[in-house]
């Protein structure tokens, strides 16, 4: 993602970006619990797999054009990062939207959980990150997560239409207020030792317990350790 939306930044002639799942069953349905042992589950594996989803995210916030997210069926766990990472979140009636690290013991980053309190407040942060509320469309888009929510069927024109509308304008003028939205969000003042911090649960007894139960489908037993 990172290669493909930094190839797309540098296009001169493009003016809007949309981003969707393939099939058009989930935007992005998260982490693959399954991987965690073979390709991350230790803290060393985890700080290289931190740094790559680090930057992923961050070629989709930082891609000079805007940035349209296309979201139909499950936008789970990094799949809501890489939404609110997106200038315009259109989603359908039907998705679900929401973050489930903590039923797996796992700690969400700065950097993924500041665009949430920048669109919804800390108050649905909270709901979505300590209570692990899943949110329909409409709740979503009243929430202020999505920008606009239609009917399931019409997410895809609906994103496609805004796509075009963004195109009519003038290219410059969108790159600039974006960079400039941006730029008055101001910068996260998170040191790189408390960015590296955040990959710590995979030395917690909670976080293996929790991979544990969900590939054995049971629910984990929390020990706070």
């Amino acid at each position: 993602m990172q290669a493909t939306m930094e190839s797309l930044s540098a296009e001169d002639d493009l003016r809007c970006v949309v981003l969707r799942g393939a099939g058009g069953e989930a935007f992005c349905a998260g982490a693959d619990i399954k991987a965690f042992r073979a390709e991350r589950g230790s803290r060393a594996r985890e700080d290289v797999y931190g740094a790559v989803l680090h930057h992923s995210m961050q070629s989709v916030r930082l891609c000079r054009h805007p940035v349209v997210a296309m979201i139909q069926g499950f936008c789970l766990g990094g799949g809501a990062g890489i939404a609110t990472m997106c200038d315009f979140r259109v989603g359908g009636e039907g998705i679900r939207m929401g973050i489930t690290a903590r039923n797996l013991g796992i700690w969400y980053p700065y950097a993924e959980i500041d665009p949430i309190i920048q669109l919804a407040g800390t108050g649905v942060a909270s709901e979505m990150l300590i209570e692990g509320r899943i949110f329909t469309g409409r709740e979503a888009y009243e929430k202020g997560l999505l920008s606009r929510v239609v009917a399931d069927a019409d997410v895809e024109s609906e994103a496609m239409a805004l796509a075009e509308r963004i195109g009519t304008g003038s290219p410059l003028s969108a790159r600039f207020h974006k960079a400039a939205i941006r730029k008055l969000r101001g910068a996260l003042p998170i040191t790189p030792e408390e960015d590296l911090a955040v990959n710590g649960f995979v030395d917690t007894e909670d976080f293996k317990a929790a991979s544990e139960a969900f590939l054995a489908k049971r629910k984990p037993v929390w020990k706070g350790r």
